[in-house]
């Protein structure tokens, strides 16, 4: 029998190594944010939870903070200006931008926001950031060298590296930082975005399966964090990359990528509009390695100078491929001409 006993033991061990421990019913709706059935299915979040014990800490002020690089201080008044350059719809949006979470598609992301009036970015959207694992990923450590480590799993070390190295501004205060974590956890992703098949919904209610199954499964719905991968501009600048140009599909990319930037000057010193004027220097600057060449900006982006900290940040391959790159060049001439 002591044997036996011993058997049982060490099977109930092993089951359990293999992701049949704790098993539980779990309440889910579509409505649901993914962040909170997580929770309740034995998943861990405190660390990136809202401290709201510090004065003056609200999703609000954190919206407000993250949108117009003010917020409304715990005992009246605004804070200084986060940044003089940029706030962070600059570069992120607040809603959902890819129809298909599970990867990173920018053709397809590039059809989703035009159709919904969104800009096409160089930042990764905000909605569902609380629910990622990972930040910062790929190239960016080449960008940022030991600055990422401190922000590749940890959000608040990502919400501060992008305020000071990418927003050049200030570093948050800690209500500040804590605020706009707030807000974050206000934009998570819900349930409905994961396409759930009704049969998927049912065995993750029910005690079926156990709870590290499915936080398994929910999570191969989504990508954990967002790829970044820096690639050159072509080796020829008056060849390009070889690529046919839609020009359609250029436009689309001028209208939600470069006017959202330069238009009067919106986030930058370099006023860019619809006329021909704009795509006549364009297209004579395209082959060269100024920093208003296309090419060069897309690709390397544009450092800041001694006196203006603002500069502009690259598209990783994963914001915009060649193929769009090779469209918006198409679509230039075409207006040059």
């Amino acid at each position: 029998m002591k044997y036996i006993a011993v058997i049982a033991i060490a099977a109930v061990t092993l089951l359990a190594s293999w992701g049949y421990g704790d098993k539980r019913p779990v309440s889910i709706t579509d409505d649901m944010s993914v962040s909170e059935l997580k929770e309740s299915l034995g998943e861990d979040l405190a660390q990136k939870k809202p401290n709201f014990d510090l004065p003056g800490v609200t999703a609000e002020a954190g919206r407000v903070l993250f949108e117009s690089g003010f917020a409304p201080k715990p005992k009246g008044g605004k804070t200084k200006r986060q940044s003089k350059h940029f706030v962070c719809t600059s570069c992120h949006n607040v809603v959902k931008e890819d129809p298909d979470l599970t990867i990173s598609d920018p053709e397809a992301r590039l059809t989703y926001t035009a159709e919904r009036g969104l800009p096409f970015l160089q930042g990764t959207t905000m909605y569902g950031a609380v629910s990622r694992e990972t930040y910062y990923n790929g190239d960016y450590d080449k960008k940022y060298g030991e600055l990422v480590k401190p922000a590749r799993h940890d959000i608040r070390g990502a919400i501060q590296l992008c305020a000071v190295e990418c927003a050049q501004g200030r570093a948050l205060k800690d209500w500040e930082l804590e605020s706009i974590l707030a807000y974050l956890w206000t934009i998570d992703l819900t349930v409905a975005d994961l396409k759930l098949t009704e049969g998927e919904k049912e065995d993750i209610a029910s005690d079926d399966l156990a709870d590290d199954t499915k936080l398994q499964l929910l999570k191969e719905k989504y990508l954990q964090g967002s790829p970044a991968h820096f690639v050159v501009p072509p080796p020829d600048r008056k060849a390009g990359y070889g690529l046919a140009g839609d020009t359609d599909r250029g436009k689309l990319i001028y209208d939600g990528s470069c006017l959202h930037c330069h238009y009067e000057q919106r986030y930058s010193f370099f006023h860019l509009d619809s006329t021909k004027l704009s795509f006549k220097y364009l297209w004579k600057k395209a082959p060269t390695y100024h920093n208003h060449s296309t090419y060069q900006v897309v690709r390397w982006g544009v450092p800041s100078k001694s006196g203006k900290r603002s500069y502009m940040p690259q598209y990783p391959k994963e914001k915009m491929s060649e193929q769009q790159l090779a469209d918006l060049m198409a679509y230039i001439e075409s207006k040059a001409s």
